[in-house]
């Protein structure tokens, strides 16, 4: 028996996971993707983590993965598929039939995209429309693209993407960009970038199935590009404890400072608490501050 299985290998579930093997508690880290480090592997540039501006995501990641593996931090790899509290302990089972039990668990498992709702994204999702610049921006070398979104990791993708692409199409439901202004300023100076508010994509399109050729806007208007990002917010992944413990009307986890769910024993942490801010420096907060409040449970 584990005295704490920790959902989720990102900033958060490995924070997590450091403070609590280091209180000499018998955990497991159990993480879908082998190796993996969280969303943080999509970002660009992290410039606002302490002692590490300038870093890629993926860079970031691999120091917080090593760092875990340092200190000896077992890990299970499987996807969660349910939780249960029987009496005492914790019974969460993974899409390959197993079990592990637990007195306390973290639940870290973050946020996953948010995808667009226009006519024709699920026939070109993968073949035009994507989620990530790092991993497809580079398929759209020297074409026109969209990027959909209004805040910071939007905006990041866009500088992102005007040294690849030809042609860069910033685009924007609200009146303004809510992304850091000196980075706007660098794009509005960018004669490959085209920033546009007040609209959003309502319809994909092409000559076939195979390759997007266009979009439309909410604004009437028609877009020459062969490649869209969406950058448009994100969805917590909480579905699986919704009959467990509270969450906000978003679907985030209540839970405050101190990491603590109206079920004893289990702790949220990362980006699926409710809180003002999500940055790769919450959650690492997080991530102690869960393992502290779960050290101090199993030991009261």
């Amino acid at each position: 028996m584990l005295d704490l299985l920790i959902i989720g290998s990102g900033p958060a579930g490995l924070s997590a996971a450091v403070y609590a093997i280091r209180s000499n508690l018998n955990i497991m880290v159990a993480e879908k993707d082998f190796l993996g480090t969280g969303q943080i592997m999509n970002s660009i540039q992290v410039d606002n983590y302490l002692g590490y501006w300038g870093i890629t995501g993926m860079d970031l990641g691999e120091r917080f993965r090593l760092h875990a593996e340092e200190f000896r931090v077992p890990f299970y790899t499987g996807q969660a598929v349910s939780i249960h509290k029987e009496g005492e302990v914790f019974r969460t089972g993974f899409d390959n039939g197993e079990i592990l039990e637990s007195r306390s668990v973290i639940y870290a498992a973050g946020t996953r995209e948010r995808h667009l709702t226009m006519t024709g994204a699920e026939r070109y999702r993968g073949r035009g429309i994507y989620s990530c610049v790092l991993c497809d921006g580079p398929a759209c070398r020297n074409k026109a693209v969209a990027v959909i979104g209004g805040g910071n990791t939007a905006v990041d993708a866009a500088r992102y993407m005007s040294d690849i692409a030809s042609q860069v199409y910033l685009i924007t439901i609200e009146d303004h960009f809510r992304a850091n202004p000196s980075t706007i300023r660098k794009l509005e100076e960018n004669p490959r970038v085209e920033m546009i508010c007040g609209a959003t994509a309502v319809y994909a399109g092409g000559e076939d199935s195979e390759r997007l050729g266009y979009i439309v806007l909410s604004n009437g208007r028609k877009l020459r590009v062969e490649g869209v990002f969406e950058s448009i917010g994100l969805v917590p992944c909480t579905e699986m404890v919704a009959d467990l413990v509270k969450r906000d009307p978003a679907g985030y986890i209540i839970a405050g400072e101190d990491c603590m769910t109206s079920l004893e024993g289990f702790y949220a942490a990362g980006d699926i608490r409710t809180k003002r801010l999500r940055q790769v420096a919450t959650a690492v907060a997080d991530g102690s501050n869960a393992a502290m409040s779960a050290y101090e449970y199993l030991n009261a």
